[in-house]
């Protein structure tokens, strides 16, 4: 039973429900962050992510810094890419569009590979891509929060390793990474940008990055400065290695209680093989997709493999726009998030389910949903 005062279920693509003890981590007395005993956590977290994003190459490294996931955006464009560079960005929803802003904002030419709602763009067109124009980098979103896309990592690394192979490799794994199979070692990945408080489930408010080996060896040969002070791979570097080696370091004050729950969340993560946490969340996400099926309802993401494991973005019924549906399921208890493609965002809603929601066979949170859904459709229709 948890501790935690009564409330809506909030299952919206993250922030997730968070477990007692993550909650509980948060509380922590204040410590020295150069202390002993939080420069012990600081390094196991660090360690963790290793395992979380299946790394054991010396070379590569975690990070953990105050800010969102957009913040991974910024050091991806102002560390790993220069002024007039090239980069591909892979669009499947709003934030490929975003990561291009981002891109623009530090000077670096981004050219969009875009597919249909819904879809991600093909293999064979990704490969024409990178065969007309060298490109420094290529990106793709995981899962884009906006429409529920899945990418299909493994091989598009191995495409790029074959036609590009000088081309760094990002992954924005803001909404994978905890709930979707990502090794970064196995298929050559150069960096994933994440945040804290979806899959992983802890509270917003760290960007979670892991860099390889030759990610960082691009940014210590590069002509200029990096673009920014704060999201200087180069001034955060050493810190993260000394963290790790469990040495105090200092660039920045570190959120000692925020670490402590994320200490707490990937402990909690890793306590079974990720393998078995991965099949949890596509049990579920069948199950919901299943359901939301027989309700007549469909995806944007509409082929299988183009669905995430985390999410599913669902299309209304013609007629129903969310703020006509959302209220009937806040009356049951059940948060939902509403459309954010530019395009399409009055005809869909989204439904995250991950985390401890999934986790946990004591929570009945996806039960709950299905239903309030059911219901709250019906009443929607009649009113």
């Amino acid at each position: 039973m948890s501790s935690q005062p009564e409330h809506s279920t909030l299952l919206i693509p993250g922030p997730v429900e968070f477990d007692d003890e993550v909650l509980q981590s948060m509380s922590h007395f204040s410590q020295s962050h150069v202390g002993p005993p939080f420069v012990a956590v600081f390094g196991e977290t660090l360690t963790m992510l290793r395992q979380l994003m299946q790394t054991s190459n010396p070379a590569s490294q975690p990070f953990v810094i105050s800010g969102s996931g957009t913040l991974g955006w910024d050091f991806v464009a102002a560390n790993l890419a220069e002024q007039g560079d090239d980069v591909l960005v892979l669009h499947t929803g709003y934030f490929a569009d975003s990561f291009t802003d981002c891109f623009q904002t530090y000077g670096v030419n981004a050219t969009q590979l875009k597919a249909p709602i819904g879809d991600r763009p093909q293999l064979p067109d990704v490969e024409k891509a990178l065969k007309e124009k060298k490109y420094k980098i290529i990106t793709v979103t995981h899962v884009d929060t906006s429409t529920g896309v899945l990418s299909e990592v493994k091989a598009l690394s191995e495409l790029v390793h074959r036609v590009s192979p000088e081309t760094l490799i990002v992954v924005d794994g803001v909404c994978s990474v905890g709930s979707e199979d990502l090794q970064f070692d196995e298929w050559g990945v150069d960096a994933v940008l994440t945040a804290s408080q979806k899959a992983i489930g802890c509270p917003a408010g760290l960007c979670i990055m892991m860099y390889s080996g030759r990610a960082i060896e691009t940014v210590k040969n590069r002509k200029t400065s990096p673009g920014s002070y704060f999201a200087s791979l180069k001034n955060w570097l050493p810190i993260m290695q000394n963290y790790e080696a469990k040495k105090p370091s200092y660039f920045a004050t570190p959120p000692v209680q925020l670490i402590h729950a994320l200490h707490t969340s990937l402990t909690q993560v890793l306590a079974r093989p990720l393998s078995e946490r991965f099949a949890v969340h596509r049990e579920a996400s069948q199950r919901v997709k299943s359901t939301i099926n027989s309700y007549g309802l469909k995806q944007l993401a509409s082929k299988p493999e183009n669905q995430a494991n985390g999410m599913t973005a669902i299309y209304l019924p013609d007629g129903v726009k969310p703020p006509e549906i959302l209220p009937h399921l806040l009356k049951r208890g059940v948060i939902f998030a509403g459309g954010l493609h530019r395009e399409i965002a009055a005809k869909y809603i989204r439904f995250g389910h991950m985390g401890v929601s999934v986790t946990d066979p004591a929570r009945k949170d996806i039960d709950k949903a299905l239903e309030a859904l059911r219901e709250g459709l019906g009443e929607a229709f009649l009113g």
